[in-house]
């Protein structure tokens, strides 16, 4: 990994011409064979090549013997599956032809504090400079980068295309924090998966991932580094340019004997790691899923200038455990000024709350929703804006079309006229946001429960994360607090 500020060069890992995945297998339950289905099946558009040591046809590829036979100049990554002993060969001759990256998806790096396998994590190193190659793993799943429409990684998913980057020295929540961008609809721009980071470490991947015009904000899950004032270096810049996430495994004892087995990391002090990434003005989430939330925010919204959070709510007892929620976070629920008031009771039912949460106490007709989220998301002291109670109507109108009446013309007019409210109140979040900059998240268990219900649904299919529940709608609205601080926003 890099010892300066100096940005290492992972174009040829993230955009590559031509990929060459080295050990392909005819075995559907082999890494060789998984990666190989990926790339092609997953739309990549480049070149694709595959060794195989007896030759032969693989989906549709004719597999050469050696990497030493790919056409000079014609692929820039090499996806590398086989044995740890066979790996430097294997890099040399993917070198002598002009591929300028790696990823290494072998085991057997010293991550389990063997000898041999030290030595040969000892000699990546060595080649990496020799080569002039960009290594990334060993012991890892693999990568993505949807807009080269990659999927280099031997297992799922291949999250829609977006703005969240995603750096990981532990595959599985690589693969997790995918996992929740393909149910939320806020995509991903690139995914790696570290490994043992033996050459290209975690504030690498940050600090390319900091330039990187596809990408909007960035998530990191870490288990230790070599070199702390790097790392916190790096971060601290690229917190400058992009909004960065992290997750930190192994805090606790256990937690830090179990990195040890898994990635060979040794622990850091967890205090004195959180002061570094508050310095730095990273964000640290407690999971993956958190992180994810956060992240998805930070990419979809602008920061906020300030703490204060009013509620619209359709369901009164969400917005008193939403405030509880509040009561231990960086941000407020607001008073609600003189003039907010005055302009909230022009299109509000008569018996709406008159403070914040702002109740419609189920008196609300076709426009009010949509009529309140516009001003008060455009007022000048509301800093975010939360959305609750929606897909209510759209849930009861999904019982009635189960029923046993459900044929009855009165009866699908009042459902379609509830999904068609549920799909108004989540395109109304979308614009409102848009044209104020005033940050408007919605929560709801349908989210979760029912994601197909016309208001979920609306807001990820125009890329909008809706939060489960209150609880990780307050930590995302806590994160983009803390980031327009860092920022010194007015």
């Amino acid at each position: 990994m890099t010892s300066d500020l100096q940005r290492v060069v992972l174009e040829p890992l993230f955009e590559p011409a031509g990929v060459v995945v080295a050990g392909a297998s005819s075995h559907p339950g082999k890494f060789g064979f998984a990666v190989l289905h990926n790339i092609i099946t997953c739309g990549y558009q480049g070149r694709i090549f595959a060794t195989n040591r007896n030759g032969g046809t693989l989906l549709g590829i004719d597999c050469l013997t050696s990497v030493a036979d790919v056409p000079a100049g014609q692929a820039d990554l090499v996806y590398v599956c086989v044995p740890a002993s066979a790996v430097a060969d294997v890099l040399r001759d993917a070198a002598s032809v002009g591929i300028r990256a790696a990823f290494i998806a072998s085991s057997g790096f010293g991550e389990g504090n063997d000898e041999a396998g030290a030595a040969h994590g000892a000699e990546l190193v060595v080649l990496a400079e020799e080569l002039g190659m960009a290594i990334a793993g060993p012991n890892g799943q693999g990568l993505v980068s949807t807009p080269a429409s990659l999927c280099a990684q031997f297992v799922g998913p291949f999250p829609p295309a977006g703005g969240v980057s995603i750096v990981s020295q532990s595959g599985n929540l690589a693969s997790g924090a995918m996992n929740y961008a393909a149910a939320s609809g806020v995509g991903v721009a690139r995914a790696i998966s570290a490994g043992n980071a033996t050459c290209l470490g975690v504030d690498d991947y940050i600090g390319w991932l900091a330039d990187d015009p596809a990408t909007t904000a960035i998530v990191a899950y870490i288990e230790g580094m070599a070199d702390a004032r790097c790392f916190y270096e790096t971060v601290k810049r690229a917190t400058t340019l992009k909004p960065v996430v992290v997750v930190k495994g192994g805090k606790s004892d256990e937690g830090a004997r179990a990195a040890a087995s898994h990635t060979g990391s040794l622990a850091t002090n967890d205090r004195i790691f959180d002061g570094m990434l508050r310095q730095a003005g990273v964000w640290r989430s407690p999971d993956i899923g958190a992180a994810f939330g956060a992240a998805a925010a930070l990419a979809v919204h602008e920061p906020m200038r300030g703490p204060n959070v009013a509620f619209l709510t359709t369901a009164g007892g969400w917005g008193v455990l939403t405030a509880d929620a509040m009561a231990d976070s960086p941000v407020r629920l607001m008073d609600l000024p003189d003039d907010l008031m005055d302009s909230l009771d022009r299109v509000m039912p008569p018996r709406w709350s008159k403070g914040n949460p702002i109740d419609v106490a189920g008196g609300e007709t076709r426009d009010t929703i949509p009529d309140a989220l516009h001003l008060i998301a455009a007022h000048p002291s509301v800093d975010g804006v939360l959305m609750l109670g929606m897909g209510i109507q759209s849930n009861t109108a999904a019982l009635m079309r189960r029923g046993q009446f459900s044929d009855f013309e009165d009866i699908d007019r009042i459902c379609s006229f509830h999904e068609r409210q549920d799909r108004r109140y989540a395109e109304a979040i979308v614009e409102a946001s848009a044209a104020t900059g005033t940050p408007i998240l919605a929560a709801t268990e349908l989210a979760l429960s029912n994601p197909e219900n016309p208001g979920p649904a609306t807001l990820r299919e125009h890329g909008h994360p809706c939060y489960t529940s209150p609880a990780e709608a307050v930590a995302a609205f806590s994160a983009l607090y803390a980031r327009g601080k860092h920022l010194r926003l007015p």
